[in-house]
């Protein structure tokens, strides 16, 4: 059992304890903003912050022994650090290795993401020290752990989402409007494939609904689609590439017929099945 600190009763380790980790699978990271690194709060990008992260020094004490699971802590002043994410670590790219430089496979993983921006814990005193081992940093007092931020729906017009982005409207208690604005309404999306540039136009009609169709992608990556479905057979982390716009809305009465209608209309100016990733 874990003694109390002065920051209270919770540590970092009772957290971990709760996911049932084993702490020699986990890494404890801390960021802070440089001059070549991220440089400030505009560099907190998903994509920014996984490729600072995925690239460490040959012999350091993260690329010498890399566990399973790697979470990244954001300096906020003094020894406060709160959890910006946390990676599931895949291996080595080892075609990308450097004399000096070591590349690593890391994906977001969903462990502890309820707690993700939330949880700010006290780092230990040699804040120099960047990167603790599991077992280390379970001793880490708990500052915080703050209410969820709720997230303003910004319209169906401005709507766009990544696939990780996704993956949180449906889950996360902070984009409850979400789900009601897109529970409420059929409509026509478009879904882009970033490294590519090939498109999908769906349709989601009838009692589903955009959040009912939406939930499926969050779910498997591929909502039953054939192309998609490819896709993800071959590299299952491919739906990351996926970004999620709406081109039409309609309202729960409309008729599927005319969702029909507008499904074929955006195919066609689209061009997706000529050059995208629809097959019908």
């Amino acid at each position: 059992m874990l003694p109390a600190t002065q920051t209270g009763d919770l540590r970092l380790g009772h957290l971990l304890a709760a996911t049932g980790l084993d702490l020699d699978e986990v890494v404890v990271v801390r960021h802070t903003y440089t001059a070549d690194g991220l440089r400030s709060s505009e560099d907190l990008t998903p994509e920014k912050v996984l490729e600072y992260t995925r690239w460490q020094g040959v012999g350091n004490k993260v690329s010498k022994n890399p566990p399973r699971y790697w979470l990244v802590f954001m300096a906020e002043g003094g020894r406060r650090s709160r959890l910006h994410v946390v990676y599931e670590n895949l291996g080595e790219d080892l075609d990308q290795r450097t004399p000096t430089m070591r590349c690593f496979n890391l994906r977001p993983s969903d462990l502890l993401s309820s707690l993700t921006r939330r949880l700010v814990v006290e780092w230990s005193k040699d804040a120099v020290n960047w990167a603790k081992t599991g077992a280390v940093a379970s001793g880490f007092g708990v500052l915080e752990i703050a209410d969820p931020t709720v997230v303003p729906f910004p319209g169906f017009d401005d709507l766009v989402l990544t696939y990780g982005e996704l993956q949180d409207v449906v889950d996360d208690s902070r984009y409850a409007s979400w789900r009601t604005a897109l529970g409420a309404v059929q409509g026509i999306y478009l879904i882009t494939d970033t490294s590519t540039g090939q498109v999908y136009v769906g349709k989601a009609d009838g009692a589903e609904r955009i959040l009912g169709r939406w939930t499926t992608y969050a779910r498997d990556g591929h909502g039953g689609n054939v192309a998609l479905r490819e896709l993800a057979r071959v590299d299952p982390s491919h739906p990351r590439h996926f970004h999620f716009s709406i081109l039409r809305v309609f309202g729960p009465s409309v008729p599927k017929a005319e969702v029909d209608l507008a499904e074929s209309h955006f195919k066609r100016a689209l061009l997706s099945i000529r050059f995208g990733l629809n097959r019908n």
